[in-house]
C-alpha cells in the first residue's frame, strides 16, 4: 500500500522510589524470588539489569564451590546489585549450609534471603 511503518516510541519506564529501593540500590520494588533449578546467574543478572533485584539460589548448586562461580558469574553480567536465597528445609542429609554461607561472605554477597526456616543457627555459625 506504499505506507512506511512508523517505530514505535520507546516505552520510559519510570523508576518508583521507595525505602525498599532507596536500601537495596535497585529502581523498581521488584524481587526475585528464589527459584530451584531456575535462580541461575543469567536470571538474577537479567532481573537487576532491568532494575529490580535478582535473586541467585544457592542451592541449585551442588556446592558451594560452584555457588562462588555463579556469584562470580552473576558479578560479571550486571553491574547492579543482587542476592542469594538460601532454602533451610528439613533433610535426611542436609546441605553443608555454613559452607554455603561462608562463600556468600567470602564474596562480598550483601543481601540474603532465606526460606524454610529460621536462619539463626546460621548466622551465627
Amino acid at each position: 500500500s506504499g505506507r512506511a511503518v512508523q517505530p514505535r516510541k520507546p516505552c520510559r519506564i519510570m523508576p518508583i522510589k521507595t525505602k525498599l529501593t532507596e536500601a537495596l540500590g535497585i529502581e523498581h520494588p521488584i524481587i526475585q524470588g528464589g527459584m530451584h533449578y531456575v535462580g541461575y546467574a543469567e536470571m538474577a543478572a537479567a532481573v537487576s539489569n532491568a532494575g529490580g533485584l535478582g535473586i541467585v539460589t544457592a542451592l541449585t548448586q551442588p556446592n558451594a564451590e560452584a555457588l562462588r562461580k555463579e556469584i562470580r558469574k552473576c558479578r560479571s553480567l550486571t553491574n547492579k546489585p543482587f542476592g542469594v536465597n538460601v532454602t533451610l528445609l528439613p533433610a535426611l542429609v542436609p546441605p553443608n549450609y555454613e559452607a554455603y554461607a561462608k562463600v556468600i561472605i567470602e564474596e562480598g554477597v550483601k543481601i540474603i534471603e532465606t526460606a524454610g526456616r529460621n536462619p539463626k543457627k546460621i548466622i551465627e555459625t
